[in-house]
């Protein structure tokens, strides 16, 4: 339950800087009126699919960590750690062009090679495990994550592998955006499997019975829509079970081999998958499957090696988003080895960026926020007292994260970087090391101090398995919050980031989560079936408005639209009862912060799999529910942002 959404492909372009408010818009479109002047002059660069609002910090984190990096590797600037010292070798390898292009594909080949040398579902099975503490694919995904029912203790996960395309509804007939990606997708393959030597006969083989195994598997998985009702994930079935479902593959020895245990239930997020098995995974079906996973491996192994195995791998990816070029080697090399020392390196980002005094003012606005929070559900008409209480309860028990965790993921101490090895087989080595330690989680307690972002990274989350709201240091600065910023313009910003992140624990999905993180249900029935009829409300707000060529997926988009309701709401609440409250500063760096230039291809790529509602909707449906808006702007109902009182959707 993130704030934004990004391909890892992507990063900004462009400075953040002011731009003229066309006044007269003000009413008519509220994202156009704030943003047309920017929009009119920025260009998307061509290493990029969109530019704006949050791609901006994006990209002015990355000009800054390689100077500051270009400095470690020359020699200027001594790591203040172990892990800072194994990110510095492995950054130098990764910067290592020359010696790269020396070595060429040849890590790759032994790992083809395991795949290759496979001939039957037998041996498979014999190698299952193996295969998949080194990370090379399976068609069974082995978990170990929380308890959603019991989140202090581990449960073990069985899923379905993902799809070539980006989503099951690409594999409907006569589906456009299949019929464009999937020639790119096998010209890829197909180039990449030439390039460490198989004939073009046998590539063209590979890679036709990999897209027919993924064909298969495609009915039976989840849409994105589908994937996004978070509690349907939870569906425990005994292992044994299970086991017997997936005949051709031995379960039982594979589960044991990784935790040491057999755990009496599994959770299947996709159990349709499970049932599908003995259709999919036969002897019949070997080849195809065995094609599978050298297809998957040889995508997987494309950044690396050399710089045009690189840029031939990322062809696919490129055209999902529509971006024209490729990084340069220089920033690919950044991002695969601050990608692998993320934590180090947000560590290293957090403390040297992110000062005290903003810390402590962000966590003053964190608290001041759930305080509004607290008094919205006790004053609301809506919830019976029961649930209300138990809603302030789950309030007051949310963790806060601000800026950085504490202290550096122990995992970082125990990866090594052998300057006498490839740069790939150092990040093998180490990605061995992390596929341990997650295995390893298994009879463990959950670490509930550990961040699933960086401090570097300019997104921030609620954790419904944990109920905390984290906020990396990178999104703490302009536009979103700024001690040289008004409190309404700050207030209109990270103000309404931090509630958003708190709403989600209310939202369709978060509200079924207790004070603990538990799956559990709180709610009386009465005001269960209240809050899915404005739950409804909010999917029908959004649900067919045309953008990029497509229509909004309101389903899809729905709890990400409440937290983004609810965010607004209490940030605005928040705002006005500042003593320098300017409600309309307030709604301009909210529909500032939304503001985005992105291909057709990128649009439409996220209208079909990303659970939030286009940046300039987020901008401008939200407003329209808050009355405040009208008579900030003096909307009128000819004019084109008005919405008639009876329409407008409050939640929280």
């Amino acid at each position: 339950m993130r704030l934004n959404h990004f391909t890892s492909d992507t990063a900004a372009g462009g400075a953040t800087k002011d731009f003229p408010v066309n006044d007269q818009q003000l009413t008519q479109d509220l994202y156009d009126a704030v943003n047309g002047a920017w929009a009119d002059q920025a260009t998307i660069p061509g290493d990029h699919a969109s530019t704006g609002g949050f791609m901006d910090l994006v990209d002015n984190i990355e000009k800054t960590l390689m100077t500051d990096f270009s400095d470690l590797l020359a020699g200027k600037m001594t790591p203040a750690n172990d892990e800072m010292a194994a990110f510095k070798r492995l950054y130098a390898q990764a910067s290592d062009f020359k010696q790269r292009e020396a070595t060429g594909t040849a890590p790759l080949k032994p790992y083809l090679d395991r795949i290759t040398a496979l001939t039957d579902l037998d041996d498979l099975n014999r190698h299952l495990v193996d295969f998949i503490k080194v990370g090379l694919p399976t068609p069974i995904e082995f978990g170990v994550e929380p308890d959603m029912k019991d989140t202090s203790n581990y449960a073990l996960y069985l899923d379905a592998p993902n799809l070539f395309l980006p989503d099951k509804t690409y594999y409907e007939k006569d589906n456009q955006a299949a019929a464009q990606l999937m020639p790119i997708f096998t010209t890829t393959a197909e180039k990449l499997l030439g390039m460490v030597g198989y004939t073009s006969d046998d590539a063209q083989k590979i890679v036709a019975d990999a897209k027919a195994f993924d064909a298969k598997i495609a009915p039976h998985v989840k849409s994105s829509e589908e994937a996004a009702d978070y509690v349907k994930v939870y569906n425990p079935r005994e292992t044994s079970a299970v086991a017997k479902q997936v005949t051709h593959l031995d379960l039982t020895g594979t589960i044991k081999a990784l935790l040491g245990d057999v755990p009496e239930q599994s959770i299947l997020p996709q159990p349709i998958f499970f049932d599908a098995t003995n259709d999919l995974i036969t002897p019949a079906n070997f080849d195809l499957i065995k094609h599978w996973m050298l297809v998957k491996t040889v995508f997987d192994g494309t950044g690396a090696l050399t710089e045009d195995f690189r840029q031939v791998g990322g062809t696919y990816r490129r055209a999902l988003s529509g971006q024209k070029q490729a990084r340069s080697k220089e920033k690919a090399a950044f991002y695969l080895a601050t990608g692998t020392f993320s934590q180090v390196v947000g560590d290293y980002y957090g403390r040297k960026y992110f000062g005290e005094a903003a810390k402590a003012d962000v966590r003053k606005m964190v608290l001041k926020m759930t305080h509004v929070y607290q008094q919205r559900l006790k004053a609301n008409d809506w919830l019976s007292t029961a649930t209300s209480e138990k809603a302030i309860v789950k309030l007051q028990k949310l963790t806060i994260k601000v800026g950085y965790p504490d202290a550096i993921d122990p995992l970082y101490r125990k990866y090594r970087v052998d300057p006498d090895k490839s740069l790939f087989d150092n990040l093998q080595a180490i990605s061995e090391v992390a596929i341990q330690n997650y295995y390893g989680h298994w009879g463990k307690p959950v670490d509930r101090e550990r961040w699933d972002m960086s401090a570097n990274t300019v997104n921030a989350y609620y954790s419904p398995s944990n109920n905390e709201i984290v906020f990396p240091a990178a999104i703490l600065q302009a536009p979103f919050y700024s001690l040289d910023q008004s409190s309404s313009a700050n207030y209109g910003g990270i103000g309404a980031v931090i509630a958003h992140e708190i709403s989600h624990a209310f939202d369709n999905n978060g509200s079924q989560f207790d004070e603990f993180g538990n799956l559990n249900n709180w709610w009386t029935d009465a005001d269960l079936e209240y809050f899915q009829g404005l739950s409804k409300a909010m999917i029908n707000e959004f649900d067919g408005i045309e953008f990029a060529g497509q229509k909004v997926n309101g389903k899809l988009t729905v709890s990400e639209n409440i937290a983004d309701a609810g965010g607004l709401s209490c940030a605005l609440e928040a705002a006005k009862s500042a003593d320098d409250v300017d409600l309309r500063a307030f709604f301009i760096n909210w529909a500032n912060v939304w503001r985005m230039k992105a291909t057709t291809e990128y649009m439409q790529l996220l209208l079909s799999i990303d659970v939030h509602a286009p940046a300039k909707l987020r901008a401008n449906v939200q407003v329209k529910n808050l009355d405040d808006f009208y008579t900030t702007f003096n909307v009128q109902p000819d004019d084109a942002m008005y919405l008639a009182p009876a329409d407008r959707v409050k939640i929280w």
